[in-house]
Order: C-alpha cells, then sequence, then structure tokens
C-alpha cells in the first residue's frame, strides 16, 4: 500500500518553521546550563576520540582507563595554557602603580581637552566623575558577589564538561547504535554517513583552530617581542584565542591590547603599531590561514556566520560564541544529506555552483 503524501500550504509551512525556531531557542536559552557543557563535551570527545581507539588498541587499556588516560591528558594542556596566561597576568597587575600614574595622566590630558572645547571647568568634571565613583562603590558588594557566582559557575562549568567527556567517550558505541536505531531502518546507512561526516568535520575544525591559533599567537608574540613591547606574549596569547571567535574576536583583543600597551608605555606611536600588526595579523589570517587551514574543512559564508556568533552571544554568551560555528556546520552537514532541507543547507554554505 502506497503512503500517501499530504502537501501543506506555504503558510502552514512557514508556520511550522517558525514555531519550531521559537520552540528551539526556548529550549536552548532554558537549558543553557544542561546543554553548553554537553555541546563542549560531545566536540571534546569527538577530538579525543582517536587518542582514546590508541589507548584501547595499541595498548590495550580497558575502555574506562583509555577515556580517563585521554581526558586528564587534554586537561593537562589546557590547565598548562592557562598556567602561562595566569604568569602573565600576575605581571601584569605587579604594574597596576604604573597604570595608575598612567591612567591620571590620561584622565588630566582629557580634562584639558574638554575644557578647551566644551568650555567645562575642571570642578563640574571632577564633581561628575565623584558621582560615577560613589554610585560604583556602592554596588560593590553586589559587583562582588556577581563576581564569586560567575566563578563558581565557571568551575561548574569546567568540571561537568570534562564529566560529560568521559562520559560521551565510555559510551560512544552505545549513542552510535541509539542514534541509528530511532530513525527507519532504511535510512541506517545515512543516519551512519552523516555521524561520520560530523565526526570528521569537528576533529579537523578543532585541529585547524588549534593550528591557527598557534600560528597566529607565535607570530603576533615575535612581533611584539622584536619591537620591544611589553607583555608580548601575553598579548599574542590573547590575540591568538580571541581570534578563534569570527570577525568580532579580533576586534575585542585588538581592544584589550591596545589598552594594556597605552597603559604600559603611554606612547600613542606604540599603540597605533600594536593595532597595525593586529589588523595586518588578522587580514593575513582571515585571507591566507583561516581559508588554508579551516575553510577546507567548514564552508559557511560569511554572513551566516556573523549572524550565527551573534545569536550564539545572545543564547549562551561567550560559551555560544564558541561553538555558533562547529553547530551551524553539523546542521548543514545534516540539511546537504537530507532532501526536504537542501534549499537550507544552499543558504548556509559558501558555494556557488551556478548563477542566479
Amino acid at each position: 500500500m502506497e503512503e500517501k503524501i499530504i502537501k501543506l500550504p506555504f503558510y502552514l509551512k512557514l508556520a511550522c518553521v517558525l514555531f519550531s525556531l521559537i520552540a528551539l531557542s526556548y529550549i536552548m536559552i532554558v537549558g543553557k546550563e544542561i546543554l553548553s557543557p554537553l555541546i563542549f563535551s560531545c566536540i571534546f570527545s569527538i577530538l579525543l576520540l582517536p587518542l582514546a581507539s590508541f589507548f584501547e588498541r595499541k595498548l590495550k587499556f580497558p575502555r574506562a582507563v583509555a577515556a580517563i588516560v585521554a581526558v586528564i591528558l587534554f586537561l593537562t594542556v589546557i590547565i598548562s595554557v592557562l598556567y602561562v596566561l595566569g604568569n602573565q597576568l600576575s605581571d601584569l597587575i605587579n604594574d597596576w602603580p604604573q597604570f595608575q600614574k598612567q591612567l591620571t595622566v590620561s584622565i588630566n590630558s582629557i580634562q584639558d581637552w574638554i575644557t578647551n572645547t566644551f568650555h567645562i571647568n575642571a570642578r563640574k568634571q571632577l564633581d561628575f566623575i565623584h558621582g560615577l565613583t560613589t554610585k560604583m562603590l556602592d554596588s560593590g558588594t553586589a559587583i562582588a558577589t556577581t563576581t564569586l557566582l560567575s566563578l563558581s559557575s565557571t568551575l561548574l562549568f569546567f568540571v561537568f564538561t570534562f564529566i560529560y567527556t568521559f562520559f560521551f567517550l565510555l559510551y560512544r558505541r552505545l549513542i552510535k547504535r541509539f542514534f541509528i536505531r530511532v530513525f527507519r531502518e532504511e535510512n541506517a546507512t545515512l543516519v551512519h554517513d552523516i555521524i561520520e561526516q560530523v565526526q570528521f568535520m569537528i576533529r579537523q575544525y578543532i585541529i585547524g583552530i588549534f593550528f591557527q591559533l598557534t600560528i597566529v599567537s607565535i607570530v603576533v608574540c615575535l612581533a611584539f617581542w622584536i619591537l620591544g613591547i611589553k607583555y608580548a606574549i601575553l598579548l599574542g596569547l590573547i590575540t591568538g584565542i580571541f581570534n578563534i571567535v569570527p570577525y568580532l574576536g579580533i576586534f575585542t583583543a585588538l581592544v584589550i591590547s591596545t589598552l594594556i600597551t597605552f597603559a604600559t608605555s603611554g606612547a600613542l606611536g606604540t599603540v597605533m603599531i600594536v593595532a597595525i600588526i593586529i589588523v595586518a595579523m588578522h587580514l593575513v589570517d582571515s585571507n591566507i590561514l583561516l581559508p588554508l587551514i579551516v575553510g577546507s574543512k567548514v564552508k559557511i559564508n560569511a554572513l551566516i556566520t556573523v549572524l550565527g556568533v551573534v545569536v550564539g552571544e545572545l543564547i549562551w554568551g561567550i560559551p555560544g560564541m564558541f561553538l555558533s560555528i562547529p553547530i551551524i556546520a553539523v546542521i548543514k552537514i545534516i540539511f546537504e544529506r537530507v532532501d526536504s532541507f537542501n534549499a537550507w543547507a544552499i543558504i548556509l554554505g559558501d558555494e556557488e555552483k551556478e548563477d542566479v
């Protein structure tokens, strides 16, 4: 008996799509504390899967032991990077008196410029600044409490992320069988193909991002070190790490680096050099490194990339900015292999196979 295909009017299809998007966004916002570490751990487990498989097959480790060792090694790498950043930040904190001095000089210069340009005397400016300072001090307790809660939530986020990573590695075959069985038998080959493609894409994308981050950090560190800019290592690491976030990350790194350089040197010429180096590195990265290292793994057009980063930040904050590109890439892979979603795959991609 042939199945009867029901064709819905366009407005009903549009209503279903909008309702699905709204429901999905609501679930993502409400379930942020659960879904965010789950997706991070899923990506990490895909990255660590070859290492865990090596321990199982070559070294004959039990699966649980192989998963634990892989997670511990990965955690060691992350802690090493954070240790280097912590040392650099501690040196930066030691220079706080110099920051205060430079800030005082800058404020005096700005006051003189405001007085000469807008004819507002220094007394009124000081009263305005004093009012702002009083408000900030009044809310000091609330800020300290918020900061403490933020640090504790971040710690819990990392703890659960690595716990979930271990369980994903441990039960990976069970999860794979679940995804294959949950769909019809005739779709088993398609589901298996999608799972394999997603794993390959995520693994290659993360490795490409790591190489991109390393190259950008080393080049910026060397450039700043040769020019004698203080905190060259810290600024290089900041530029490389923030460069992971497309478009918006390099702007954030530019602001942070120029502010630190201005606070430590006070020379506008040095600040301009720092800005030029970061912008030049971004141009080289976006036009050469990114297409060469990462572009072949994830082909998403710039419009969708920016929208994904913005929406990710609105829904999940900073974690959403990092997760937006892998999630969109996974969605694109699924859409490319499901006939009814091919049109959505076209709008996500960047290949122009035919003229419109």
